[in-house]
C-alpha cells in the first residue's frame, strides 16, 4: 500500500480528511460519496478511498446503501433515540465497573485527560457550529479514560464503538446546545469529580444525563 511518509498510509490520510469533512459539516448527512469525486477531492486512488470508507462505515459515519454506494450517515430521530438508549445502558454500565475497579493510575489518567480537554479550544473559529479537531480528540480521550478502569475489554470496546457512532450527532448538537446555554465543560467536570470520589451512583447518573441531553437537544430542534 502506498504511503505518504512517516509510516502513514495513503488510506490513513484519506480517512482522516474524510472524517474531518463529515464531522465538520463539509459533507452533509445523507450525501452520496461517489468514487470519482472522492478521488479528485482527496487526490487518491479508488482502492484507498474504498478502504477509508470501510473504516468510516465501521465507526458509523458512513453507510453502504444498495444501488447508491456509500453515503454520509443520515441523521434520524429514531436512530438517535435507539443509539441513546444503547449508550446509556452500556456506557453507564462500563463506567460503573470502571469507577468500582479503577486504580490510582486510572484516576491519574482520567484527571490528565480532563486537563487536556479543558484547555483545548472548543469551537472552530472558521465554523462556530462545529468543535475543533483538537477538542473532539481530547473529548474522545477523556471519555475513554473514564471507561478505561473497566477490566472487561469487550464491554469497553462496545461502549467506545457506540460513542464513535454518536460523534456525528454530537457535532450537529452544538448549535442547539449553544442556544439553550448548555455548559458542557461543567458536565464533564462533575462526571470526573464523582468518578474520582468513587461515588458510583452519582457518576453513572451524571453520565446518563450527559448522553441524554445531547439527544434531547437534537430531537427538540428537529421538531421545532
Amino acid at each position: 500500500m502506498a504511503t505518504s511518509g512517516a509510516g502513514v498510509t495513503r488510506t490513513d490520510g484519506v480517512h482522516a480528511r474524510l472524517r474531518e469533512d463529515i464531522l465538520g459539516g463539509v459533507l452533509s448527512p445523507g450525501q452520496r460519496l461517489k468514487f470519482p469525486e472522492l478521488c479528485r477531492r482527496y487526490d487518491t486512488s479508488v482502492g484507498a478511498a474504498r478502504e477509508a470508507l470501510t473504516r468510516l462505515a465501521s465507526a458509523g459515519l458512513v453507510r453502504s446503501q444498495a444501488h447508491q454506494g456509500y453515503v454520509v450517515t443520515p441523521l434520524s430521530v429514531d436512530d438517535l433515540a435507539e443509539l441513546t438508549v444503547a449508550r446509556v445502558q452500556i456506557e453507564c454500565l462500563v463506567l460503573r465497573m470502571s469507577v468500582s475497579d479503577g486504580d490510582v493510575r486510572w484516576e491519574a489518567n482520567a484527571i490528565a485527560a480532563h486537563h487536556l480537554l479543558e484547555r483545548a479550544p472548543y469551537l472552530d473559529p472558521d465554523n462556530p457550529a462545529r468543535s475543533t479537531a483538537d477538542w473532539a480528540a481530547a473529548h474522545a480521550a477523556f471519555h475513554e479514560a473514564l471507561l478505561a478502569g473497566c477490566a472487561n475489554r469487550r464491554l469497553r470496546e462496545v461502549a467506545i464503538g457506540l460513542r464513535d457512532e454518536a460523534e456525528l450527532y454530537r457535532q450537529w448538537s452544538i448549535t442547539p446546545a449553544k442556544a439553550k446555554g448548555r455548559d458542557v465543560a461543567a458536565e464533564h467536570r462533575a462526571i470526573l469529580e464523582a468518578s474520582i470520589a468513587r461515588d458510583v451512583d452519582v457518576a453513572v447518573r451524571l453520565l446518563g444525563e450527559h448522553i441524554s441531553t445531547t439527544s434531547k437537544l437534537l430531537i427538540d430542534s428537529a421538531v421545532e
